[in-house]
């Protein structure tokens, strides 16, 4: 695709409903079923809680960020996104910057500002506690997710919090837009094919990102990595002026809370983890389970297109998709304005689609469309990629400063004619995506997460069965590594399971309003 396309779209969260949720039988995974809806900064001092499963109480903030109102501004974005604010619910919003170590590991050498955006109820005291958002990196800023959520929560969270979105690295003030448009197209459109395949022309293209991104970096090209977000929660915290931070963390930035609570476990208040990416394993691992939870989320996709009735792909969507990427391999289509669909694109467009089951409708209808000729509603689901403010580089540079594992050509040739037979849709792009970080600068890695002490307050994770970001296994093995956690199953599909599910929302809201966590094992259906 052409860097033309200028629309930045938002990734969407679902619908929040709440419904009630009933546990199990004892001697089962307990199953909550669906209702009718579906410097640095100074060291923690808080007290030990008497109880050591009780979750502390939500404490009030005094921030020491200067805000500036930007309630007309934020309002209107999140409605141009699909998010309107609900009837009856009046939201103010304020603006303000972070001002964090550029390099966490040289304190005080160098300094970036991070967005952070407060947003609540209108009437709500400057002092009402904290719900500190942090989105993953491949859905944009944080700030913005913060507003989009406060469009969805319930009236008791929004009585109980402020929502205070912290932007990850490499977003909003601190975008991150340093490779070659026309390389970032070229890794894009690069043929999704095993077997015999010259891999040189790929391993090029990612030459010249980590160049371009190098000289216009330098030393800060390693900054871009979830160690630094979490060394800025703890930032954040003592900005806010609270002993324990309340939180809720999205993809690989719950992965990012994860590690912030394993270096500081006596900061931790309620704290859940919806989605946690798996940092622990290394490539090609990570990508593998990644390309596995894609074709589950595909299956899901095309269960849905045939339960709504009357889908544009016919009686077997996935036979459907197939035949379309199949088709833009032999002959790429170009939109009126000039932009080129490719099959690799077509393949991103529908990764990114399929992480947000509200836009599911929009992606079937793209789908056929291209099947007919018409990629304009597919590169719509490329332009919050590649696209101006777009995360391509972004999501590169923390995928590559979040492994330490290279892999040269011979074997990401291996891997992509394996997994293309082991995941027919997306097991070859996902092996050839590897070759993206071959050149880039050596790294230390993903943040270490430790067992949390026994006097930590508990975590919530979660993870969702069908999601191509985060798959349900990675996420389940981070709550066993934290070992102080509640581990809930979600058996739906796309990024993220709150607030899509009633059931899930009710088990949050458990922790964030009744400060109580639920049981271990729970299991919400889809």
């Amino acid at each position: 695709m052409g860097a033309r396309a200028r629309v930045v779209i938002i990734a969407l969260l679902g619908v929040l409903v709440l419904a009630a949720c009933s546990v199990g039988p004892s001697q089962r995974p307990p199953v909550a079923v669906r209702g009718d809806s579906t410097t640095g900064p100074p060291p923690s001092t808080a007290a030990v809680p008497a109880d050591p499963d009780a979750l502390p109480a939500p404490q009030q903030q005094d921030p020491l960020i200067d805000y500036a109102d930007c309630t007309a501004d934020t309002v209107e974005a999140v409605a141009a996104a699909g998010f309107p604010v609900p009837a009856g619910r009046g939201l103010s919003a304020s603006c303000g910057e972070l001002a964090v170590d550029t390099d966490p590991a040289r304190p005080g050498a160098e300094a970036t500002r991070l967005g952070v955006l407060r947003v609540g109820a209108a009437d709500a005291p400057r002092s009402r506690p904290a719900l500190v958002v942090v989105g993953d990196s491949a859905g944009g800023g944080s700030a913005r997710a913060a507003a989009r959520l406060a469009t969805l929560v319930s009236d008791p969270v929004l009585a109980q919090y402020q929502l205070v979105g912290l932007d990850r690295r490499g977003t909003g003030s601190d975008l991150i837009d340093c490779a070659p448009p026309e390389s970032r197209a070229a890794i894009t459109d690069t043929p999704p094919v095993g077997g015999d395949t010259d891999l040189g022309p790929l391993l090029e293209e990612a030459r010249a990102v980590v160049q371009d991104c190098y000289l216009l970096l330098d030393s800060t090209i390693s900054s871009y990595r979830t160690a630094s977000t979490a060394a800025d929660l703890e930032r954040l915290r003592s900005a806010l002026r609270v002993e324990r931070l309340d939180v809720v963390g999205l993809g690989d930035g719950a992965s990012a809370v994860a590690a912030w609570a394993s270096a500081h476990p006596r900061s931790v208040g309620r704290v859940v983890l919806d989605s946690p990416v798996d940092l622990v394993s290394d490539e090609p691992d990570r990508s593998e389970a990644r390309a596995g939870a894609a074709e589950a989320a595909l299956d899901a996709f095309a269960a849905a297109c045939i339960a709504r009735g009357g889908c544009p792909l016919g009686a077997d969507p996935r036979a459907a998709v197939a035949g379309v990427v199949t088709g833009l391999g032999v002959r790429p289509l170009a939109s009126a304005d000039g932009d080129r669909l490719t099959a690799g694109g077509a393949l991103t467009a529908l990764t990114t689609g399929l992480r947000e089951p509200a836009r599911w409708p929009a992606l079937a209808a793209g789908l056929a469309a291209a099947g007919t000729g018409d990629p304009t509603g597919l590169i719509g689901f490329l332009a919050p990629v590649l696209g101006d403010g777009g995360t391509f580089d972004d999501e590169l540079a923390t995928a590559c400063n979040d492994t330490t594992r290279r892999l040269a050509p011979p074997e990401v040739a291996q891997l992509a004619d394996r997994w293309s037979k082991q995941y027919p849709l997306f097991g070859a792009a996902a092996a050839q995506r590897l070759l993206a970080c071959g050149p880039w600068p050596a790294s230390s890695g993903a943040p270490t997460l430790s067992t949390l002490p026994a006097d930590t307050p508990p975590v919530l994770v979660l993870g969702t069965a069908a999601d191509p970001r985060a798959p349900q296994d990675g996420s389940r093995r981070v709550a066993q590594l934290l070992g102080r956690s509640s581990f809930v199953g979600w058996q739906g599909a796309g990024q993220g399971a709150y607030p899509r599910s009633a059931c899930v929302t009710a088990l949050v809201e458990q922790v964030l309003v009744a400060g109580s966590m639920p049981r271990d094992g729970t299991v919400c259906p889809a």
